[in-house]
């Protein structure tokens, strides 16, 4: 597993120990973490800070010229809401953790030109698993079950 998806499974770890849903996310530019983050939807009550967004709204306001040379780095495959954002900001790269646990938009994503790899990590799917086996129903809150 590269750096930047050990940053994102540490986020997703960081996420887990708050009491929240664990899926950690980075966005990366130039080779640079310019923004971390983790699924909040628990610790602030929010209906929108999955990992992704997490991430995004730490890098801050950047350039739609910074967002076209970023990669994405998320540790499950991103749902709707992350994947439309992704394409609103013109992120043309996507490293997914794994996608057996759930699987986002990724045939959208590629079908809007996307580079989209899944890099089937077993350190990410073995914590989703684990979180779902303790806390089913907060997982079935989180993809609306």
């Amino acid at each position: 597993m590269d750096e930047f998806m050990e940053a994102a499974l540490a986020e997703a770890r960081k996420g887990y120990a708050e009491g929240g849903i664990p899926i950690g996310s980075v966005l990366v530019h130039q080779g640079k973490i310019i923004g971390r983050g983790h699924n909040r939807r628990v610790q602030e009550g929010s209906v929108i800070l999955h990992g992704e967004m997490s991430a995004l709204e730490n890098a801050g306001r950047q350039l739609a010229s910074v967002y076209r040379e970023c990669t994405i780095y998320t540790t499950l495959s991103p749902c709707s809401m992350c994947s439309g954002t992704i394409l609103l900001y013109g992120i043309p790269r996507v490293v997914i953790g794994e996608n057996k646990t759930f699987m986002g938009e990724e045939a959208w994503l590629r079908s809007k030109g996307v580079a989209v790899e899944v890099v089937d990590s077993a350190a990410c799917h073995q914590l989703m698993q684990e979180f779902i086996q303790r806390k089913p129903d907060l997982w079935n809150e989180d993809i609306g079950v």
